[in-house]
């Protein structure tokens, strides 16, 4: 994929005042940095603050606007230039910015914005890992869709994504699940009830230990046979990781949501000793109260635990090995691990032992948290059976959708299909849209809410767009010749813009890790689409009007199908 040429008007006015300056030590990557678009578009499209040039130039920044100003020629880019106090605004002229824009989306097509900026470096991310005979819950929906949408754009920015699911199908929780079944359950019982049983087990083993804690240590026991390749102990643990696999590929299903691979935590295990043995040979390694630890004093952290006493490994040994693991099968620029904020500190503890270990490519390994997911306040948790499964909210979302479509347009053709898109659009959009780091309190009527700014609204305002170009039988192919001053009217070029930011709006999400970025965006587009339908009549006698019209509206649906499309979320031609 080649690097698409897209016009970029921070780097014109960069150069352009880097120029003016070319006598000082102020580039243009200084002056590109300071750029930014002002709170009122009267103002104009980009402004320059002057405040820290003036430290550099021993000038006022008023001054400094001024003296640029007349210094800047406008032309061919720029309408006009203009101060407003320490500010100086850039307004754009409107036939060179809609011939690009508008022309580049019809030559470019799906791929606008798409980038080679990672020249075909690896990205590793470790995203959704349900925990094995635990219900899939929609505490997982954030680190699926989340790190889904980060797979889609770094590939998008030319880099290769490698998606893991590193499931948790390790750990003393299966052999309390193991306890729970030889002592509650039965072959025919977990046969039926499938993931449901196994969370009644599970649930009902933590309320009967409360109460005889000595099924802590017949728990441990049955893990330790797993751990020592117990024939029943083993037999079991597949069983019951069969069935959640199962359960869990209908949800992937669902979501459209695919992995490259799904190496969980006991694909580690014959990786640890090696782990281990380099800690000591490194004097890394110390005993505490007959566990084995790194200590992290220097570094403001408690110790990081890496063998319990009875010499078992945990959470940060496995994540250690797994990052060895993967930086040598990979070699990966950087590795994603998109996990909940709660577990910070875990992560800043093994990366911070792996940099000890004299891996310079710990600085690689970055935790993309996000905020927790609660039930009225209350955390979700499969101990107590407090969850919401994620397939009932999925297919429920569905159903909804489908009586929506029985109501208000009951001969839609494939409206299964449309209903299951639009459904699974509202939960994805829902928990992508809020900054990733905020906590979620989760609410039926909130993630099946499709009014206001949410996926269905852009569903539909991407269908509406198909629907006029069916009208009017335009393909929006490449070459297609239209007039852009017939756009040059305030509702259009709102419109061209939001497109115009497209490009820029991709690369910040990716440098943030954060989807919300695009979504908010494309609910920008999508308002200021709906701004210009209901100002401008598109299909008119006039025919260059009509012409022109009708490439501002193939340019939304295409850029609303591909933001769509790299949020995991599909784009309807009809609602």
């Amino acid at each position: 994929m080649q690097k698409n040429s897209y016009l970029d008007y921070k780097r014109i006015i960069a150069q352009l005042v880097s120029g003016v300056l070319a006598e000082t030590n102020i580039d243009a990557e200084m002056i590109y940095g300071l750029l930014e678009y002002p709170p009122n578009q009267e103002l104009g499209d980009l402004a320059l603050p002057c405040f820290q040039l003036s430290k550099v130039l021993k000038k006022a920044p008023p001054l400094i606007a001024a003296q640029l100003q007349t210094q800047i020629d406008p032309a061919p880019y720029f309408a006009e230039v203009q101060t407003a106090g320490a500010y100086l605004n850039f307004r754009l002229a409107p036939e060179p910015l809609i011939t690009n824009v508008l022309g580049k989306i019809l030559e470019c097509g799906s791929s606008y914005g798409a980038q080679n900026l990672g020249d075909g470096e690896k990205i590793v991310i470790d995203y959704s890992a349900p925990n094995i005979a635990k219900p899939f819950h929609v505490g997982h929906l954030s680190s699926t869709v989340i790190g889904n949408v980060l797979y889609n754009i770094f590939n998008f920015l030319g880099f290769i994504s490698v998606g893991i699911n590193y499931l948790g199908d390790w750990g003393t929780q299966f052999g309390k699940l193991i306890t729970a079944y030889k002592k509650w359950g039965s072959e025919a019982e977990v046969k039926q009830g499938l993931i449901k049983e196994l969370t009644r087990l599970y649930v009902k083993f933590h309320t009967e230990a409360e109460a005889d804690p000595t099924l802590d240590e017949e728990a441990r026991e049955w893990f330790r046979k797993i751990e020592n390749g117990d024939e029943e102990a083993l037999k079991l643990w597949k069983w019951f990781k069969e069935i959640s696999l199962e359960e869990f590929q209908r949800v992937y299903d669902i979501l459209g949501i695919s992995f490259d691979s799904m190496a969980g935590e006991s694909f580690y295990n014959d990786k640890i000793k090696a782990v281990v043995d380099e800690l000591k040979e490194k004097n890394l390694l110390e005993e505490s109260d007959g566990a084995s630890i790194v200590d992290l004093e220097l570094y403001g952290m408690p110790p990081c635990l890496i063998l319990k006493k009875d010499g078992s490994s945990l959470y940060a040994t496995r994540d250690i090995a797994a990052a060895l693991y993967r930086k040598k099968t990979y070699q990966f620029s950087k590795a994603l691990y998109v996990t909940g904020m709660a577990q910070s500190l875990h992560f800043q503890q093994w990366f911070k032992v792996v940099e000890l270990m004299g891996y310079d490519w710990a600085k690689d390994l970055v935790h993309v948290p996000f905020g927790l997911v609660n039930l009225k306040g209350e955390k979700l948790s499969t101990r107590t059976g407090r969850v919401v499964l994620l397939e009932d909210l999925l297919t429920t979302a569905i159903q909804k959708t489908l009586e929506i479509i029985e109501e208000k347009n009951p001969d839609l053709p494939q409206k299964a299909q449309i209903a299951q898109d639009v459904g699974v659009g509202a939960v994805v959009f829902g928990a992508l849209s809020v900054n990733r780091i905020k906590d979620v309190t989760f609410s039926w009527e909130e993630a099946l809410n499709f009014d206001g700014e949410t996926g269905p609204y852009l569903q539909y305002t991407h269908a509406r767009a198909c629907s006029i170009l069916r009208k009017a039988d335009f393909q929006g192919e490449t070459g297609v010749n239209f007039e852009p001053e017939k756009l040059n009217e305030p509702a259009a070029l709102k419109v061209v813009k939001t497109l115009y930011l497209f490009p820029e709006r991709i690369i910040a999400a990716a440098t943030e890790y954060e989807p919300s970025i695009i979504c908010r965006y494309l609910i920008d587009l999508a308002q200021d689409f709906n701004w210009f339908y209901h100002e401008c009549q598109v299909l008119v006698a006039d025919q260059d009007l009509s012409r022109a019209r009708l490439v501002l509206v193939s340019a939304v649906k295409t850029l609303l199908a591909t933001g769509l499309g790299l949020l995991g979320i599909k784009a309807p031609e009809q609602m």
